[in-house]
């Protein structure tokens, strides 16, 4: 296995990876009682029944050893697949999803999230760490027991590259934020915020990929999710729960991605330049991509977006649910 990058799009791959090996399933290895001999990474609380549970990956797409060893093949770039991969157990109900537990919950789940990001970027060799579920029919997730994945990468991934160019333009041009215009524009026009919460905003996005996607936000600016003490998990905890729960009536699932500023540890190389002004010009935020039918046009393939709603329109159905359980 190994990653090599694309030159002209600019995304690194992984290759050679036995991508259809057989899962554990049967029993639930993700269920309270059968955690056999895998190793807990996290446990929260520390001492007695876990609530949220961390564990490597069974199947991981990196591994904790060695040098990236990036190399060049010809014009090709190519690295070994060095990273971490993990799976945090958002809950130990089999049946629930997150959104079905105490806000409480959510809350230990987020901070999950922030401290397994916190300690994987205290490893110099990794880039990024992301944070991401898949949940619901259709989704990709791997287990119907609801679960997110944590994975450290010694690249930046595409799609964050793209927002940290975009970014530090826009700082570079104006001396703002660009998503703390965002949100000031957003909560100005109202058309499509969905929901608040303290400090957070959740909102269509203008451009929306895809039917009801969502952002949610801290009206604060901060360029690091995982920032000791610099987020109220709890305020977020009950916004991202209200929202999911909006979504389960419109969509057969989602997609959920952190987006958190690189590693400060990395300086030198493609990141030299964002580090310049990162902690001005980036803006932490979470993403969720509801899955829905398509009918017309898929929104598989991630160049060109087809969305049949308009985002005011999404924003609107949304604040008409009833978030309740």
């Amino acid at each position: 296995m190994e990653l090599r990058k694309d030159p002209i799009t600019r995304s690194w791959v992984v290759v050679g990876h036995s991508g259809y090996a057989e899962l554990p399933a049967d029993p639930c290895p993700l269920c309270p009682g059968n955690e056999g001999d895998t190793r807990t990474i996290l446990q929260l609380p520390a001492q007695g029944a876990w609530q949220v549970r961390v564990l490597p990956h069974f199947r991981p797409l990196y591994h904790i050893e060695g040098e990236p060893g990036r190399s060049a093949e010809g014009i090709y770039d190519r690295m070994s697949g060095v990273g971490a991969h993990e799976i945090l157990v958002d809950t130990p109900n089999h049946g629930h999803w997150v959104a079905d537990e105490p806000d409480e919950h959510v809350e230990v789940v987020l901070e999950a999230y922030a401290r397994r990001i916190a300690d994987l970027k205290g490893d110099p060799r990794f880039k990024y760490v992301a944070v991401f579920k898949n949940r619901g029919a259709n989704s990709g997730e791997e287990w119907t027991h609801s679960h997110s994945q944590i994975a450290a990468t010694t690249f930046v991934p595409r799609r964050v590259l793209y927002e940290l160019r975009a970014a530090r333009d826009w700082f570079h041009e104006r001396d703002r934020c660009v998503f703390c215009d965002i949100l000031r524009q957003e909560e100005k026009q109202k058309k499509r915020v969905v929901d608040s919460q303290g400090d957070y905003l959740a909102f269509c996005p203008y451009a929306s990929r895809v039917p009801f996607e969502t952002w949610i936000m801290p009206r604060r600016h901060a360029h690091l999710f995982e920032a000791p003490g610099a987020e109220d998990f709890h305020a977020l905890g009950e916004l991202l729960a209200r929202v999911v729960r909006r979504l389960r009536s419109v969509a057969h699932g989602y997609h959920l991605v952190v987006h958190t500023a690189p590693n400060s540890l990395q300086t030198k190389g493609e990141l030299s330049d964002y580090w310049k002004s990162i902690a001005e010009d980036y803006h932490w935020h979470i993403e969720i991509l509801p899955v829905v039918p398509t009918g017309e046009k898929s929104y598989v393939i991630k160049e060109v977006y087809f969305n049949a709603l308009l985002p005011e329109q999404a924003a609107e159905l949304l604040r008409q649910v009833d978030p309740g359980r």
